[in-house]
């Protein structure tokens, strides 16, 4: 058992994926899937080289072997932009909001990509601006309302806190209408109330917009929850893959990631 359906599409697949900086191989021979419409987490220690393979997926780095396919589609040359633009999406494990400006504002900023109207438009707010940036402000303020942000749509984003900045950085990454969403050690710096309402938040956005999600975590705990599907690194390479059960029986997880040998 590995904790992937037989018949599910996959969505995203890397292929013997390697990243190497000067003589350090921080990626090796990574391969795994993504099925379409699943909820996987990518675990491992610190240093594992989760973060290089969600930027290597993202285009921030390039691969220097194997092979990455979204959609069935090849994805190593594509530029960062590109990416986005086939439908991936991602947050941070350092947070990347526009601190000074409104909540809603970080949103909208996402949003504005869907919405296309000329300069002219925008500079005279005629013709087709005024509706759309109407529409523009009720997506955002939905989404808002979705990860429980609403009331607080005009403070100032770098005035929130630390849990409810993760919660509008996950928000302005949904703005984007991906059909794969990265979420980069989310639980990062939150206290054990703060995790369990984000669990809850996962698993609701990943019903709610029927996306998928692959989900990086330093905590066991918090994939152990609620993704079906694991896969666990250490040092740059794959080391285990398959339910939680079984990934938190095996050997090379208990000796790798909890220090354990059995």
């Amino acid at each position: 058992m590995n904790g992937l359906a037989a018949d599910a599409k996959t969505l995203l697949e890397l292929k013997n994926v390697s990243r190497s900086f000067g003589g350090i191989q921080a990626v090796r021979d990574m391969s795994f899937k993504v099925e379409e419409g699943g909820l996987t987490g990518l675990i491992g220690p610190n240093g594992a080289g989760k973060t290089t393979v969600f930027n290597l997926i993202t285009a921030v780095y390039s691969v220097t072997g194997g092979e990455m396919e979204f959609d069935g589609k090849n994805i190593n040359s594509l530029r960062t932009y590109e990416v986005i633009s086939r439908g991936i999406a991602r947050t941070f494990q350092n947070l990347r909001l526009f601190t000074r400006s409104s909540v809603l504002d970080n949103v909208v900023t996402a949003a504005q990509q869907h919405y296309k109207y000329t300069f002219f438009e925008a500079m005279t707010h005629m013709g087709r601006w005024r509706g759309m940036e109407r529409a523009m402000r009720a997506e955002s303020m939905e989404l808002l309302e979705r990860v429980g942000l609403a009331d607080r749509a005009e403070q100032s984003a770098g005035t929130l806190p630390y849990g409810l900045q993760r919660r509008l950085e996950i928000a302005r990454a949904i703005a984007l209408r991906p059909t794969l969403l990265l979420l980069d050690e989310p639980a990062a710096g939150m206290n054990a109330d703060e995790v369990v309402d984000l669990n809850n938040l996962i698993v609701n956005i990943h019903s709610d917009f029927n996306l998928t999600i692959l989900l990086i975590e330093h905590h066991m705990d918090v994939i152990m929850s609620i993704c079906p599907h694991i896969v666990c690194m250490n040092f740059g390479a794959k080391i285990a893959e398959g339910t939680p059960d079984e990934i938190r029986r095996h050997p090379e997880v208990l000796k790798a990631y909890l220090g354990e040998e059995e």
